[in-house]
């Protein structure tokens, strides 16, 4: 997690960070799929830096039957690679690769995604960390019936004292599969953490899939999480999360277990300036 400057708000920039915002309604959302359980922060990895990421999501209570091909998520261990690497002080690159293990299936590859992030560079002085992640991938039929989507993430954060906020309404477009007709839809995420100390935090994130824009699900079709998380702050070259998630709707995932271990590698001169 990035430290930001604390300043005031001026109407001009709120402005221009809503309009970011409204413009990036351009594409169906899904959730996550419980392979990458995260809500960004606005920061960007520095150039010259690669990050390698282990995500890991074990669905304790979850859907127990096959539907319309697709594989049950009841009792699958997810485990994610995602490799970052910065391009310049206000872009980077990650790369995923989606595995799953489950008792009759055995260890599987899911898919790929590549994601391209930019960011506000801190010269701009803008009160917030803001950012633009797009991710477009492939996962496979027995894991998703969408198989081609494309997700666009505005995101924006902020540190006031030992207090973090940040907000992630992501949208998403189905480019192959059943879903390709039903447009833009809205996923967003949300995450408030505290600073007990040096080392460690402590909070909560929010995910969710609330359909179509403009004819949203009905609340008991919908996908809602909330996870109890905790940060530890071990060392600047260290990112370690984790989480048990509860899902209170009928379409979700009722009790999943999180955890995302990264390391930052250093690969060349850094520049301190922008």
């Amino acid at each position: 997690m990035s430290d930001f400057v604390t300043m005031r708000w001026h109407l001009p920039e709120c402005a221009v960070l809503l309009l970011i915002l409204l413009c990036a309604v351009s594409l169906r959302a899904h959730s996550q799929g419980n392979y990458e359980i995260q809500v960004y922060g606005a920061a960007t990895v520095p150039p010259h830096t690669t990050m390698l990421e282990l995500h890991s999501n074990y669905t304790v209570h979850g859907q127990r039957y096959d539907i319309g091909g697709v594989y049950p998520t009841n009792h699958q261990e997810h485990e994610t690679i995602e490799i970052t690497t910065g391009i310049t002080n206000w872009a980077e690159v990650g790369f995923y690769v989606f595995t799953s293990w489950q008792d009759g299936h055995g260890v599987q590859w899911v898919g790929n995604h590549i994601r391209p992030r930019v960011r506000v560079p801190d010269s701009w002085h803008w009160p917030v960390g803001v950012s633009l992640s797009t991710e477009v991938g492939y996962q496979r039929a027995v894991y998703s019936p969408d198989t081609w989507t494309w997700e666009i993430r505005p995101i924006v954060d902020k540190s006031i004292g030992r207090w973090y906020f940040s907000v992630n309404p992501a949208l998403e477009r189905t480019w192959h599969g059943p879903d390709v007709a039903e447009g833009v839809g809205f996923s967003p995420g949300a995450k408030i953490s505290y600073d007990f100390n040096n080392v460690v935090s402590g909070g909560f994130e929010y995910y969710a899939d609330y359909g179509r824009l403009g004819s949203f699900y009905t609340l008991h079709q919908q996908q809602q999480q909330i996870f109890a998380v905790t940060d530890l702050n071990v060392s600047p070259k260290w990112e370690i999360n984790i989480g048990v998630g509860v899902g209170p709707t009928a379409a979700t995932d009722h009790l999943i277990i999180k955890g995302i271990l990264g390391r930052r590698f250093d690969w060349g001169h850094h520049s301190a300036v922008e």
